[in-house]
């Protein structure tokens, strides 16, 4: 029986994810934040007569995750699967976006991914094997659309870090995959476009017009999203096939965005989204930059 952990299970690709693994009889660790939000998860896996874990785990704060990884250790021994799901979303401009939010989003996106992956990396190397799975975005493999450029540095960052640390646990027998998911119904995308609501919007932001825009914009991309259950079909097959890229993107619109992208410059690329943005919104405040 493999072992799994998961992070960021209440909802979305994480609970989908959990699920999965559960279905096929995995000792499933589907761990999230705050003990209740997940009632979602735990009445899915009931209906479903699944057997489920959930620890408690923060990946934001060092404590949590070493306590929750040695409670799991203790009560069933080593981890053999480790998903790095776990993320949120905070929309604004490089100016004007709190520093709080922005640290936020790289202290989940990306620090919370490194304290897991110290916390397992250790007993995966003593049993010689293990998959690490780091779910990233199709924003860490395109160019950053305004006003998401924390999200989507914290996600670049992610990627870069596992193409070294790929490179650096191979020799003891451990994978590492990240995916790259396009545009899915998870919270994290809800979560983004409310932040963004143009109730939230400061008169005195000078970025308060487009950061609307943009909010549009998110909104409609949305109404196109996938199923989280995809993701989750895609993290089995990548713990499951060995031959899976480090980067590998999930989703139609993640596959066609990079085969558009190729070799295209920003500056080639920049206009075409705004083209494409203003189709689905109107026009951008301001006009937009030839």
């Amino acid at each position: 029986m493999t072992s799994v952990l998961v992070t960021g299970c209440s909802s979305g690709i994480g609970l989908e994810t959990a699920l999965a693994f559960a279905r096929r009889g995995d000792r499933v660790h589907a761990c999230v934040r705050d003990p209740d939000t997940a009632g979602e998860l735990l009445r899915r896996a009931r209906a479903e007569n699944l057997t489920l874990d959930v620890p408690r785990l923060d990946v934001t704060d060092d404590a949590s995750v070493a306590a929750a990884v040695h409670g799991v250790r203790e009560r069933h021994g080593a981890i053999d699967v480790l998903v790095n799901n776990a993320g949120i979303d905070r929309t604004g401009t490089v100016e004007t976006m709190p520093q709080s939010d922005a640290r936020a989003v790289l202290e989940t996106n990306l620090w919370g991914p490194l304290r897991t992956v110290r916390a397992v990396l250790p007993s995966m190397r003593a049993q010689g094997s293990g998959v690490i799975v780091n779910v990233s975005s199709l924003a860490g493999r395109t160019f950053a659309v305004p006003h998401g450029g924390f999200y989507a540095a914290s996600k670049a960052a992610l990627g870069t870090l596992s193409e070294a640390l790929s490179a650096e646990v191979r020799p003891f027998g451990i994978r590492v995959v990240c995916l790259e998911p396009g545009s899915f119904a998870s919270r994290i995308n809800r979560d983004s476009s409310v932040a963004v609501a143009p109730s939230d919007l400061s008169a005195a932001d000078p970025y308060t017009a487009d950061r609307a825009w943009t909010a549009r914009f998110l909104a409609r991309v949305q109404e196109g999203a996938g199923d989280c259950g995809e993701v989750a079909e895609a993290v089995l097959a990548a713990v499951d096939d060995p031959g899976t890229p480090l980067h590998t993107p999930v989703g139609k619109d993640a596959e066609t965005a990079l085969e558009y992208l190729g070799s295209a410059s920003y500056e080639q690329w920049l206009p075409a989204f705004l083209q494409q943005a203003q189709s689905l919104v109107g026009p951008r405040p301001g006009g937009a930059p030839e």
